[in-house]
């Protein structure tokens, strides 16, 4: 139901009912020199700000089958064909001399998982070049979401919410906190969730803290069933979402800021359960 999201009531209630009786006071009773009214104002303007990071519109869900839709409301700043180089390691890697660490991002086992398109624990990926594709290769979209876009996240698929982890920049307990516009942002506060659909689809979704947004709210737990464009979370104030889908089951659909498209120079704007950014490959 349209709205304020989870959360959203009180910041929004509280500072309307002290600009309301801030005016009312300073009307009726004294108004400090226009102090009170002033302040009731700013209450009022206060109350106006939060209404709108909270708002949680309804939205027309597609219909079509087998597509995947947007997990965010923004602009599109890529669409990158990838393939797995590594994981994070287990205990027994972790001791081994070949495990790789690395000061922003962490440590990782030089080996992606057996089956990459599981996505079972993080993997770290890179670009493949034209003729290089592989049947494991992954598709990621992210979307960079601004401080005036709907911050309510949403489930791509339908099917089940089957892993949920939480990760941070080495050795730090919050962060880093990068701005979400550069590409170093991957590595930032983030929360990596991994959708199952039908055939034992994977589809894993990162929901990225920003250089303001600094806070990742979950809404659902690990094998929470979900529907197509259903809420699962949010990001408060902004910052990006990324995903990623088997390549070759998926063609994208949507234009990026790469692309250097007249029509979208900034990234074509998609909308969080209704916007298509991907539709099944067909061969």
């Amino acid at each position: 139901m349209a709205g304020l999201a989870h959360g959203g009531h009180a910041p929004v209630l509280i500072p309307l009912m002290m600009g309301g009786s801030a005016l009312i006071i300073g009307a009726t009773l004294d108004s400090l020199y226009g102090l009170v009214p002033l302040f009731g104002i700013f209450c009022l303007m206060l109350s106006a700000f939060f209404a709108n990071f909270w708002r949680d519109p309804d939205r027309p869900i597609p219909r079509d089958e087998g597509v995947v839709v947007s997990p965010a409301d923004g602009r599109i700043m890529f669409v990158r064909r990838e393939r797995a180089t590594g994981r994070r390691p287990s205990k027994s890697e972790y001791a081994s001399e070949d495990c790789e660490s690395d000061e922003l991002t962490g440590d990782w086992y030089p080996q992606p998982l057996e089956n990459p398109l599981q996505f079972e624990t993080e993997q770290r990926f890179e670009s493949v070049q034209r003729g290089e594709e592989s049947d494991t290769d992954v598709f990621r979209i992210a979307v960079f979401m601004s401080p005036l876009d709907v911050h309510v996240n949403r489930a791509p698929l339908s099917g089940v919410l089957h892993r949920m982890e939480h990760r941070s920049g080495k050795g730090l307990r919050r962060g880093p906190f990068l701005a979400a516009y550069k590409k170093e942002s991957q590595y930032n506060e983030r929360v990596r969730s991994v959708f199952k659909g039908d055939a034992d689809l994977m589809v894993e979704v990162t929901q990225i803290s920003g250089a303001l947004a600094r806070t990742i709210v979950p809404w659902l737990g690990i094998d929470s069933e979900v529907r197509r464009g259903q809420r699962y979370g949010m990001i408060r104030l902004g910052s990006r979402v990324d995903i990623r889908v088997p390549a070759a089951r998926f063609e994208p659909s949507v234009c990026s800021a790469e692309d250097q498209n007249p029509a979208h120079p900034k990234g074509e704007y998609v909308q969080a359960g209704s916007s298509i950014l991907f539709r099944p490959s067909v061969k």
